[in-house]
């Protein structure tokens, strides 16, 4: 972070667009989080109203049965006949709104009392009343109509425990018992309110909860009973429109009311949306959770006036940032500008140019105090450098005229090195060449001698050996007509100093003498193709040092193995007839970049071996004829290399 206005802006607006937002996020988290607690707590609130209200029906149910047994008017029935007292209780069966309602004689109850908690404290003498779970049996037993309105159909629901049952048969019970203490009809009087379907019993809860005067316009509340797991009375409703009887609470919500014993108070998905819920466990009389109460309203409302909040917060930031922003860079603007315009200058001398300045600034403070300071250092700077730039143009003037003769000089040094090593080599070659022919001639004379001793000491009888001894003259003639040319390539003066007219062809045969050896050494085929080329003027000793040095780098670039291609034809260049002289390889070829290297001085592909002056020299001397020789690469593979020579008569003219 480099930029001063970077940071001038960073330190102006921190404050706004930074720590504005971060306060707004936690505030906004905070205030979210005690919304949702206060929703919560609303739940709360409304499952401790439903939880009141089924303890006062439950007291309720069990004072009417208990005020019933002890009222002068059960006492007169119970001395009725049974038939006339069933009759009885059955019509205040109907005035306390109970679904079922019998007296058991003492000994009857006695044996209930092994099977339903609630008869057996009533046995002992003390009413009660506890919520039990009847079995469809029990149920028929006391009305085929009531094992009929609890008979349920499970409907799939998602989330729920998977169960293999398809039915609901089972009835949850408010069952109340008191003892009767009426001479002759000793026993215990029995009621019930079966909860399955029981509509008026959960829309009453409904209306308790929710329907309070303002509450419906705010929160959209529901309340079921549940048996287990299984919705056995609701008035939450399926997409149809129907009550969900038969569907079942989620999986998470069953394990935490229903097996860990704790009371759900949190949202959770009820059949088919959203509600903030509450889930209380509900207790049998044996002390077994077999059953829950919820109550619970619809989420979305709240979550859309939530999601409202969020919006005007935002707007209402998102506006005080855009008003109050352009205000900071404003302020900031005077403190930021004189500082760009002394970047940009800056800028623009570094680029070269010089001559920029500052000039007047608005600011009169420090800054503008700095930036007239800066446009002075720049009038010194410019100066200066006009003073660099002088001295630097005279010093390339000498620089230039030195390197021009330096140039001069490494140019005539290195001519002379190239003749001076050239005249060594030739010098060498011609010592080395000429001791070797001395020793050679010696041992060919002594051989020479000796045969023709043998032949004439022979005589007649030399004639079965003829063959031979004509073989051995033949090869010290071979040997002697080598040493001949050896001594002419070595000191071609002491041959001919002169330019004399050549043919070519004559000159090629004898420098295929010399290097037979070379060639033979390996499989390398010769063809040579020899037309009506014209006689040309050279040197033949120069003409033979350039064939040979052709011929052996030839072979040498084919390793041994390949077809060496030559011909002599007459060719004619810019009007001038003259001979030319090709000799094509198999070789790999010149790479293209050194193609336009092999005839500088020194250069090689031998390292080690060779001094890298044949072909320079070879140019050289072909030059000096008037003559020009080339390279280029074969189609099919391999180098050639194409000597030209004017014809004799040319060569004349030219002289």
């Amino acid at each position: 972070m480099t930029s001063v206005r970077l940071r001038l802006l960073i330190l102006a607006l921190l404050p706004l667009m930074v720590l504005m937002p971060m306060l707004l996020f936690v505030a906004i988290g905070r205030w979210s989080s005690n919304y949702d607690d206060v929703l919560i707590a609303n739940v709360e609130s409304d499952l401790r109203i439903a939880e009141q209200y089924m303890q006062r029906l439950l007291l309720t149910t069990g004072d009417d049965v208990e005020s019933l047994a002890r009222s002068v008017a059960f006492q007169d029935a119970a001395a009725l006949p049974d038939a006339v007292f069933a009759a009885y209780l059955d019509r205040n069966r109907a005035t306390l709104q109970l679904d079922f309602l019998y007296y058991l004689p003492l000994g009857k109850a006695q044996d209930a009392a092994r099977q339903w908690p609630v008869i057996k404290t009533a046995v002992a003498g003390t009413g009660g009343s506890e919520i039990d779970i009847f079995s469809a049996a029990d149920l028929d037993a006391l009305s085929p109509d009531l094992a009929a309105r609890a008979r349920l159909p499970l409907i799939d629901t998602e989330a729920a425990v998977p169960t293999d049952r398809t039915v609901e048969d089972r009835g949850m019970v408010i069952h109340t018992a008191t003892d009767v203490r009426v001479p002759g009809r000793l026993g215990v009087l029995v009621g019930g309110i079966l909860l399955n379907r029981n509509l008026d019993f959960i829309d009453t809860i409904n209306a308790l909860v929710y329907h309070s005067e303002g509450a419906e316009e705010k929160r959209q509340g529901t309340a079921t009973l549940f048996l287990e797991d299984v919705r056995v009375s609701t008035n939450v409703r399926l997409f149809e429109g129907a009550r969900a009887l038969g569907t079942r609470v989620s999986a998470a919500v069953r394990n935490k009311v229903l097996v860990e014993g704790q009371t759900w108070l949190d949202s959770a998905f009820v059949v088919n949306d959203w509600y903030i819920s509450g889930y209380l466990p509900l207790i049998d009389s044996f002390g077994e959770r077999v059953g829950m109460l919820y109550v619970g309203f619809l989420e979305a409302p709240f979550t859309a006036a939530k999601r409202s909040s969020y919006i005007l917060i935002f707007s209402a930031f998102a506006l005080v940032l855009a008003l109050t922003a352009p205000l900071f860079l404003r302020l900031a603007g005077g403190i930021f500008s004189p500082l760009e315009q002394m970047t940009k200058t800056m800028e623009k001398v570094e680029s070269g140019e010089l001559g920029a300045r500052i000039g007047e600034v608005s600011s009169k403070d420090e800054i503008g105090t700095v930036a007239a300071h800066l446009d002075t250092l720049l009038d010194q700077v410019q100066e200066r450098d006009r003073k660099l730039r002088s001295w630097a143009d005279e010093l390339n003037v000498r620089v230039e005229q030195r390197t021009a003769e330096l140039r001069e000089a490494n140019e005539k040094l290195e001519s002379t090195y190239q003749q001076l090593v050239m005249s060594e080599k030739l010098a060498s070659i011609g010592e080395i060449t000429a001791g070797v022919a001395h020793e050679i001639n010696n041992p060919v004379a002594v051989i020479q001698g000796n045969v023709d001793v043998i032949r004439q000491t022979l005589g007649d009888g030399a004639q079965p050996v003829m063959t031979e001894l004509a073989l051995i003259d033949q090869q010290v003639g071979r040997i002697n007509a080598i040493v001949g040319k050896l001594l002419q390539f070595a000191r071609p003066s002491e041959f001919g100093t002169f330019e004399e007219s050549v043919d070519v062809a004559s000159v090629l045969d004898d420098c295929l003498v010399l290097v037979d050896h070379v060639i033979s050494k390996g499989e390398i085929s010769v063809s040579i193709e020899r037309g009506d080329a014209p006689p040309v003027r050279i040197n033949p000793g120069e003409l033979q040092q350039v064939i040979i040095n052709l011929i052996i780098n030839a072979v040498q670039a084919m390793q041994g193995h390949g077809a060496l291609d030559i011909s002599v034809t007459s060719a004619g260049r810019d009007g001038i007839a003259g001979a030319q002289l090709v000799i094509a390889d198999t070789g790999p070829g010149i790479s293209e970049e050194k193609l336009q290297t092999v005839f500088d001085p020194f250069f090689t592909t031998k390292l080690g071996e060779g001094t890298g002056l044949g072909l320079s020299v070879s140019q050289t001397l072909i030059q000096n004829a008037n003559g020009l020789v080339s390279v280029a690469n074969r189609a099919e593979g391999g180098a050639v290399f194409t000597v030209w020579l004017p014809n004799d008569q040319a060569g004349d003219v030219a002289a």
